[in-house]
């Protein structure tokens, strides 16, 4: 049985990772922190070391939004351009006659949980070619622009028809921001952040200073660079698919809020029947799609078990893995390799978090299932 440091201490030799920060809990409590390398040049990575979470962010936004579905003020069924009407705009991208769009009027209507299960329609630059082809037509900003006006994206398909991987938290964010007054930023500060004791997640990187680790990218010569990256300082629009920085124990926290149910040291955030819903399969029936790649510097191809779904705030494993997570175990990460599982049958959360690119690329990957191995031997 490799223990858990072994394994991080491994990664880092051999450069499957320019560094790394791990932490393991149950709902009790933090039961592993461990660390290996340099966050950035003289900086020894710990569990004070913050990080850029980028897509990590996704399931603090959909939290957020079944807050407001606990408390009567939405649900998962409400059509998106009820709430806002813009979204009636969209239209679906079917290809291109020359270097022309071709679009077309939806022929279903989106509602909350097609934002939060990415079967919306919406799928980023980076897993649809079609998608940036479009951006360079149109001449359209990213979604890690900050700007209004980059949520108008085409939609790859209608909504509730496929799996694609998109921008639809950054519009659940929107629509958590009509129903309830309040700026997103505020609203997961006060509701979830504050109430959880998770002082050190935030949407600037301001207080940071050195403890913001560097990212790195990794060279054709298969050795990592330096490498600038991050979500747009104080945008029009806080995007919840990428804005927050994060710790190690921050997250945690998070984590063992769900594996408690909704509650943490006494602060609930959701109702017991919340997070049930929360956890559950909300496809309808689809399944996770593998996502290819457009940008193979930025990130390898993503795969996951056969039958994968996605719950309302994670991405939902449906069968047990040998020697690794169980059935129901609620998943996901950033793409400067920012990862975490949160397994309740086991009563297991963790977390294994560095800065590289691309994402999920082999070496990570395999540092990844060693990882959790040892957690579940241990």
């Amino acid at each position: 049985m490799t223990d858990i440091q072994s394994v991080l201490d491994d990664a880092v030799a051999r450069e499957a990772v320019p560094f790394i920060v791990a932490m393991v809990g149950d709902a009790g409590g933090v039961t592993f922190t461990g660390a290996a390398g340099e966050a950035a040049p003289g900086q020894t990575a710990g569990k004070d070391t913050a990080f850029r979470a980028f897509s990590m962010t996704k399931a603090i936004g959909s939290t957020a939004a079944m807050i407001l579905i606990d408390r009567g003020k939405l649900s998962m069924d409400t059509p998106v351009a009820e709430i806002l009407p813009e979204w009636d705009e969209l239209r679906v991208l079917e290809g291109f006659d020359g270097d022309e769009p071709v679009l077309r009027a939806p022929k279903t209507q989106a509602t909350i949980r097609h934002l939060a299960t990415h079967t919306s329609g919406l799928e980023y630059e980076f897993w649809n070619p079609d998608v940036p082809r479009w951006m360079q037509a149109t001449q359209h900003p990213t979604i890690l622009s900050g700007l209004k006006s980059a949520l108008a994206y085409p939609l790859t398909s209608d909504p509730g028809t496929r799996w694609g991987y998109g921008i639809g938290i950054d519009w659940l964010g929107r629509v958590v921001e009509e129903v309830d007054g309040r700026r997103i930023d505020a609203f997961c500060r006060e509701e979830i952040l504050d109430p959880l004791g998770m002082k050190d997640t935030s949407f600037e990187p301001d207080a940071y200073g050195d403890r913001l680790a560097q990212v790195s990218i990794r060279g054709e010569d298969g050795h990592f660079t330096p490498h600038e990256i991050a979500p747009p300082s104080r945008p029009e629009v806080y995007g919840m698919g990428h804005a927050l920085y994060s710790t190690a124990p921050d997250y945690m926290r998070f984590l063992r809020m769900v594996l408690n149910r909704g509650a943490l040291d006494g602060a609930r955030i959701l109702s017991e029947a919340a997070m049930e819903d929360m956890l559950a399969d909300q496809m309808q029936g689809l399944k996770f799609e593998t996502m290819r790649s457009v940008v193979p510097p930025l990130s390898a191809d993503v795969e996951l078990p056969e039958g994968t779904t996605h719950s309302f705030a994670f991405v939902r494993t449906e069968t047990d893995q040998p020697g690794k997570r169980h059935a129901g175990t609620q998943s996901w990460a950033g793409v400067c390799n920012t990862h975490y599982w949160v397994d309740p049958a086991a009563d297991v959360a963790a977390v294994l978090m560095t800065q590289s690119l691309p994402f999920a690329e082999p070496p990570l990957l395999e540092t990844y299932d060693a990882f959790e191995r040892a957690v579940y031997a241990a």
